[in-house]
């Protein structure tokens, strides 16, 4: 919106025409003067003198050339309202000590800041200053030209004809009738216009009758208001209010349009609220033309003491598809906050109406791939060398699985270092309730209790670490009707753990493969836990089989919690190369290792009493400045099995990216990493594992227009699951993008949909369009809908 500054014609005008150039009835060529701020008239005897004379030096100081480019008010001084004001014009005439005329190529300047006539007037008696013909006026943040601008000599009441003007700190123009400044901060505008587009460019523009624009209030009034494309009128409101600067302001944001096989045709109306300065309401009217009108809301807020957070509400009164479901909602809080310092309280809690929701509605509240919500709360009390903290755990379940509930967990933990010469002391405990609805599995409130000494050493090639603890846990366990033998309602274990752990830092002087220097980080662990008879424990509570990845053979724990510790007498063992350029920039890496079982365990993954585990390795590598690639792969060459594998490759564009990547995961390491899953029940997730391929691209087509795609196929099924393409034009002044997206919505079990003359899997199509001004709170970047496509480009690169 039009922001004139408050001190422009002030400073400039009023001041100029102050000047004591006006002493009595004379006329004099080639004038420049200089004057100082609200200097008072001077007397006849210094009529004469051109006061910029006096000193070359001033003179050049205060000739600064008219700039078109947006100036900071921040970075002026404050005082500069009392610059020395510079006017240069082909001749002045006096008449009395009332009134200057200056006529002929009149420049007005203080410092940035500038003004040019034909001629200006400046009327002492009745306090009023006028410049004619050809008005250009220029204060670093808006310059405009205009036929005729009068003004008070104080500059309060200015007036401007016929104008049009330039924002030079935001992309807008425009053009007025009839332009009035009245105080300090109230404007007023007749026949008024605004635009992003540049000069000549009429894709769009706001017009009004009338337009009041109060900077106090950082909003502008709109009458009588049409919205023009090609000077064609497209829309019109006859009030509207609109925010300028960095308040908010309610009103309706920009809707898209979209076209679906499931739903029809789509129309989003997002309409902002700004209710208080630390909260606000968005709500979207979502037509489906197939299902209803749903309401989408997101309500935010932040407070002084507590934090900030979200909470998003949708709601579907009848769905025309499903209508035995009656009516449909989700609903999803999210909270973050420090209190006092020592306090932090986080809460994520997401409900929907029923288990099908998401996969029938695209959803703010989860994706469709989603088997369960989080209903999770948490408060931490944290000290120097302590962290308390109580949490709940809760989960709406949108499968058959059936998990356990945390409620609640109360933790403590103390870290102390040097609590001893060279010695560390660390504690970790926790008091657990554990809760299902599986009638066959056992409910368990669990102690834990975690005293540990750690011994560390580091120095600039290498660092060894000891550490010693012993792990306490009893179990009080509700067995209801729970099938798993040798469960018992009391019991406690005791395990200890020994474990040293130590890497080494080498670089070589020698060059290879040209001009790289190479460097070898060696790394070993020792790792013992003897062997503790747990089989009175249900191992299942909250434990499950972590990554083993090449990171993972240098863990203490093989799995995620208590509920069962792992025995081990096991040799860790693995190296880190890293490969630099000249300029010292990363260019390779790779990292290879495996374990070495010393004693064979029934937990460790050595079968036939082998006792290696399977190899882990990780690699990186910019193979120049527009490859890169990255990979891992975990492989038992005890069984010649490859359990698990990742690859990425990207090449970077000019103006973009195109990636390849594929997974890889055996169906016997899923059921090793989840063995409460019964193999039945896996059968109907999959039937050979996870073999997936996917490619992503994105780039510019050209200056205007961009282009972006992506594609998922299962090598497994041999079938598509998931795609999207999507172009966006992009003008100076408005974009438009159009999106298209074919991923596979539901495929129930996969041996029913994939079995022979099956109805194999079911597909949701969709066309989305999304069309924009820039400049008016939208940003000039690419912004479309990308048809709900939960896959997305992530970039999985370390390496800068």
């Amino acid at each position: 919106m039009l922001r004139l500054s408050r001190t422009f014609f002030t400073t400039l005008l009023s001041a100029a025409f102050l000047s004591p150039a006006f002493a009595d009835d004379s006329s004099r060529d080639s004038v420049s003067e200089t004057a100082v701020v609200d200097a008072p008239p001077a007397d006849s005897s210094t009529s004469n003198t051109p006061l910029n004379e006096s000193d070359s030096d001033d003179s050049a100081s205060i000739n600064t050339p008219p700039v078109d480019q947006c100036i900071d008010p921040a970075s002026q001084p404050k005082n500069s309202n009392s610059i020395p004001v510079n006017i240069q014009a082909d001749s002045v005439t006096s008449q009395g000590q009332n009134q200057a005329t200056y006529h002929g190529n009149v420049v007005v300047t203080q410092g940035h800041k500038t003004i040019t006539a034909d001629k200006v007037t400046l009327n002492q008696a009745n306090n009023t200053a006028v410049a004619d013909g050809n008005v250009v006026t220029n204060d670093g943040q808006i310059k405009s030209q205009s036929t005729k601008v009068n003004s008070d000599l104080k500059g309060n009441r200015v007036e401007l004809y016929n104008t049009k003007y330039n924002l030079l700190c935001q992309t807008a123009r425009g053009d007025a009738a009839y332009i009035l400044k009245d105080g300090q901060a109230i404007y007023s505008m007749q026949d008024g216009s605004l635009t992003t587009c540049p000069e000549d460019n009429k894709s769009w523009r706001v017009k009004a009758s009338d337009i009041d624009i109060d900077n106090d209030e950082q909003e502008a009034t709109f009458y009588n208001t049409r919205f023009e494309v090609q000077d064609i009128p497209i829309f019109y409101w006859p009030y509207i209010t609109v925010p300028i600067g960095a308040k908010r302001k309610t009103g309706f944001l920009y809707p898209n349009a979209a076209y679906d096989t499931k739903n029809g045709l789509e129309l989003n109306i997002p309409i902002y609220f700004n209710l208080a300065p630390n909260y606000d309401l968005t709500t979207t009217v979502n037509y489906m033309q197939k299902r209803g009108t749903q309401f989408e809301n997101e309500f935010r807020y932040r407070t002084d003491g507590f934090g900030a957070g979200s909470a998003q509400f949708e709601y579907l009164n009848k769905d025309g598809l499903y209508t035995d479901k009656g009516a449909r909602w989700g609903g999803h809080w999210q909270h973050e906050g420090i209190y006092n310092r020592h306090w932090k309280f986080s809460v994520d809690y997401a409900k929907i109406s029923d288990n099908t929701y998401l996969d029938d509605l695209d959803s703010n509240i989860g994706k469709r791939e989603d088997g369960q919500l989080n209903q999770i709360g948490e408060v931490n009390y944290r000290t120097e060398f302590s962290d308390t903290t109580l949490k709940v755990r809760n989960f709406q379940v949108l499968t058959n699985n059936k998990p356990y509930r945390l409620l609640p967990q109360l933790g403590f933990k103390y870290y102390r270092p040097r609590a001893l010469p060279h010695l560390d002391f660390e504690w970790n405990s926790h008091i657990s309730r554990f809760e299902t609805d599986n009638d066959k599995l056992p409910d368990a409130t669990r102690l834990h209790m975690e005293p540990g000494v750690i011994l560390p050493f580091s120095a600039p090639w290498g660092q060894l670490t000891s550490e010693a603890k012993v792990m306490y846990t009893y179990y009080d366990q509700d067995l209801k009707n729970t099938n798993v033998p040798k469960l018992k309602e009391h019991t406690q274990r005791v395990v200890p753990e020994f474990r040293i752990n130590g890497n080494l830092f080498m670089d070589s002087n020698e060059k290879f493969f040209g001009d790289y220097t190479q460097t070898i980080e060696p790394r070993l662990q020792y790792l013992y836990i003897p062997k503790v008879d747990q089989d009175e424990i249900y191992h299942g509570y909250d434990t499950t089989l972590m990554p083993q990845d090449y990171y993972g053979l240098f863990r203490d724990m093989k799995y995620s919690s208590v509920d069962y510790i792992a025995s081990a007498n096991q040799l860790s063992y693995g190296a880190t190369s890293r490969f630099y350029d000249a300029d010292f920039k990363e260019r390779f890496n790779i990292s290879l290792g495996q374990i070495l079982y010393l004693t064979p365990s029934e937990e460790s993954d050595n079968s036939n009493n082998n006792h290696l585990s399977a190899w882990a390795l990780e690699n990186e590598w910019n193979i120049s400045d527009k490859w890169q690639y990255k990979g891992g792969l975990q492989y038992d060459s005890n069984l010649s099995n490859l359990q698990q594998a990742n690859s990425t490759l990207e090449y970077k564009l000019p103006t973009g990216y195109t990636q390849l990547n594929y997974r890889y995961t055996s169906k016997d390491y899923i059921q090793q990493s989840a063995p409460n899953i019964l193999e039945s029940q896996l059968d109907s997730y999959t039937r050979s594992g996870i073999s997936q391929l996917g490619a992503l691209t994105k780039f510019k087509i050209t200056k205007r227009l961009d282009f972006n795609a992506s594609y998922y196929y299962d090598l497994t099924e041999n079938n598509m699951l998931e795609g999207l393409a999507g172009v966006t034009y992009n003008d100076d002044c408005w974009f438009l993008g159009v999106t298209y997206s074919h991923h596979i919505m539901s495929s129930g079990s996969v041996e029913n949909v994939y079995a022979q003359n099956g109805p194999g899997p079911e597909y949701e199509g969709k066309v989305s369009i999304n069309i924009g001004i820039k400049g008016l709170g939208t940003s000039a970047g690419l912004a479309y809908s990308d048809g709900g496509n939960s896959l997305s480009y992530g970039r999985p690169f370390s390496l800068n």
